[in-house]
């Protein structure tokens, strides 16, 4: 078992899906993380100095220290900064290993391999000497990706219960700081090993500590966790330059990161700056007593400018802007439109709305930045001929605007939807404005730059494998991710030097309002991207399909995340004979009507959660290609599907949706199947 033996004319906005969401939780640990420019030019100078000026006195990586654990049955590499030509030597265990740093001033040497156990005190001696205590020896894992690999035990289910529970002096923390870096760089800013303990861990990643907790229980064995994750990032920032330049796109926009003068950067963000603030920052509010004064239809529009919908505004010309923009659009009804009780649809608002039609407000939205906004509108309110729709939207942070998809935007009558995607008019207002340019440098800019501040620092230090959780950001193109994601896997392991290297990974969980009808999902593309992944060796998928949650991309049931992550890991790792996954699909055979799929149920036998044996969540499509809602039964571990609109069955569907909230098909160990489709006909992502 494998246990035991890295211009500033297109620098970029942040995201456009998940960073938005991802900045809104009330979680004070991603809260705290927006983007500072002038920090992170500081960083730079900070580093560039570090490079310079060579200690005098033995130094270390910030990933070296007391408290830390080291990877079991591996020869381990144990490396720092000193004097050039100074003799260190390294002590622990019984070991003693020396060297003489080189002419820039590095050292490194390598200890033997050792079996799990602890504590062990190592010594370093130079001219200093550092001594390092409570070392443990066991199983070290990186815990990476977005926000839901961020998301606190402090704010996850029986939190209080959790934290008070957490008393693991096995169980080591390591938390990495968001660190943005234009090439790779050889530390982190900041970071210590401390022991898992109430007080640590209530703020350390929940999806990291109940994997961790779960394997520690299984096996006995030490267990080292690094965090290093930003909410809201794309899978490319997390990829090396080396890789990154073997993907046509990604290779562009690497390229332009050559020869940028960080100087120069600082200078064109101020510009920029200046320039919004000359531009916008004298206005009206819009609101006049706490009346709304641009909801008429008679009011002067020449200082309105036109926008296209959907779409953060800060794609759309307002970098940076924080606080209220109003959007305006008018559209022609016909009578029979106009008589009638009809529905106002806009799609995600980033955060709160107000919305007027012909001057009546129909709705209004508070600080829900991921909802989708659906107004009724009652009769009377529209009329024959134009009619004004009015929406204020107040942005308090990130991105802001009227951000979801085109097909949202529209005003259904009794004779169907009328589209409102396409030109609007805006204004903004003074009411609260800022101008926030944290968001023209971030980790999403450009590709490498995560990987470059915090993935590569730690590259000397062994590990056994790694825990994932990403995706959202990167549903819009989902094709794409199902190259870019195993190219960033085999990226890791090739810079660790270690192709066996595990990579354990979570689907995307159901999110987002359920439909009523079978549809194309950009989730459903990236959750089958992600299932595509495991054609690579050494990786394994927890599927959470059934744990989500319709209004929140931040669920709060992290422990069975963390616990599916770890029978997947038990399995492959260690080799434990586990149950570790859902039911898989395996074939399809079609007679007449009737489509029969066969499964593998990955355990004991298939089951499907429903008192009366119903198997929901499948679709079936003739070769029309429209799906249709298919009556599904269980029989052994087939389940038998027919619908009575689809007389030539050609392909099947199951759980194919953002939210497909009906899905009950499982193992008789209570492991969700995964997402799948048996056509290969082109997404919706495909062209992306």
């Amino acid at each position: 078992m494998r246990a035991t033996a890295d211009s500033v004319e297109s620098v970029g906005i942040y995201c456009q899906d998940c960073y938005i969401r991802d900045m809104k939780p009330t979680s004070p640990q991603i809260m705290t993380s927006r983007f500072n420019p002038r920090k992170i030019l500081a960083l730079f100078a900070g580093i560039l100095f570090l490079t310079i000026n060579l200690p005098a006195e033995v130094t270390l990586p910030r990933v070296i220290g007391s408290h830390m654990v080291l990877q079991r049955g591996e020869n381990l590499k144990i490396w720092g900064r000193a004097e050039k030509g100074e003799r260190v030597t390294v002590s622990m265990a019984g070991q003693s290993v020396s060297t003489k740093t080189a002419k820039d001033g590095r050292w490194e040497v390598i200890l033997e391999p050792m079996q799990a156990g602890g504590p062990h005190e190592m010594k370093i001696q130079g001219k200093n000497l550092l001594i390092l205590e409570d070392i443990l020896v066991g199983d070290v894992w990186i815990c990476s990706g977005q926000s839901n690999m961020e998301w606190s035990v402090n704010n996850s289910n029986n939190s209080d219960e959790e934290i008070a529970k957490a008393n693991y002096p096995l169980i080591r923390l390591f938390d990495v700081p968001h660190n943005v870096q234009l090439l790779p760089v050889e530390d982190i800013p900041s970071g210590e090993w401390v022991p898992c303990t109430p007080a640590s861990i209530r703020d350390f990643s929940a999806v990291g500590y109940f994997f961790g907790r779960d394997i520690y229980r299984e096996t006995g064995v030490p267990v080292g966790l690094i965090s290093t994750n930003w909410g809201g990032t794309n899978v490319e920032t997390w990829i090396s330059r080396e890789m990154s330049m073997t993907d046509p796109e990604m290779k562009a926009a690497v390229e332009s990161i050559d020869g940028m003068d960080v100087e120069k950067l600082a200078a064109k963000l101020e510009q920029q700056r200046q320039e919004l603030l000359a531009s916008l920052g004298a206005l009206e509010s819009g609101m006049v007593n706490g009346e709304p004064a641009w909801t008429g239809a008679g009011i002067d529009l020449a200082a309105w400018k036109n926008m296209e919908l959907p779409g953060l505004w800060e794609e759309k010309g307002l970098n940076g802007v924080d606080g209220v923009v109003w959007f305006r659009k008018s559209v022609t009804l016909s009578v029979e439109q106009a008589r009638s009780e009809a529905l106002l649809s806009l799609g995600a608002i980033d955060d709160s709305d107000r919305t007027w039609i012909n001057g009546t407000e129909v709705g209004n939205t508070f600080n829900q930045y991921d909802r989708a906004r659906e107004y009724r509108i009652k009769p009377g309110i529209l009329k024959e001929g134009e009619n004004t729709i009015v929406v204020r939207v107040e942005d308090t942070g990130g991105g802001g605007g009227i951000w979801g998809k085109p097909e949202e935007m529209f005003i259904k009558t009794e004779t169907g939807p009328v589209s409102l995607s396409g030109e609007w008019l805006y204004r903004v207002s003074s009411e609260g404005f800022k101008v926030d340019l944290q968001s023209a440098v971030n980790p999403n800019s450009k590709p490498t730059l995560l990987f470059n501040g915090m993935i590569h620092p730690l590259l000397n230090y062994k590990v056994l494998g790694a825990i994932w959780y990403q995706g959202e950001s990167n549903a819009g193109q989902a094709y794409k991710y199902r190259t870019r994601f195993p190219n960033m896997i085999n990226d890791w392991r090739n810079k660790w030097e270690n192709p066996g290297l595990d990579f354990y990974f979570v689907q995307l969980a159901n999110f987002m309002e359920a439909r009523d009808q079978p549809g194309d999902s950009e989730w459903a593309e990236l959750r089958e991207a992600q299932l595509m992944t495991l054609s690579l060796p050494g990786t394994g998928m927890a599927v959470i399909i059934d744990i989500g949650e319709a209004g929140d991309i931040h669920p709060r049931n992290k422990q069975d995340v963390g616990r599916r992550l770890a029978l997947a890991a038990l399995h492959g790792t260690y080799g434990k004979e586990v149950v570790y996954s859902g039911p898989v699909y395996k074939s399809m055979k079609v007679d007449g009507k009737r489509v029969t799929l066969q499964f593998d149920p990955m355990g004991s036998g298939l089951t499907v959660k429903d008192k009366y044996g119903y198997a929901k969540g499948f679709a079936i499509a003739g070769e029309d290609r429209v799906f249709h809602w298919a009556r599904g039964m269980q029989q052994g571990n087939s389940i038998v599907l027919e619908s009575s609109e689809v007389d030539k069955p050609v392909a099947v569907r199951y759980g194919w949706a953002d939210n497909p909230d009906d899905v009950n098909l499982y193992n008789l160990e209570g492991l969700p199947a995964s997402p799948f489709r048996t056509d290969e006909w082109p997404g919706i992502t495909a062209d992306r």
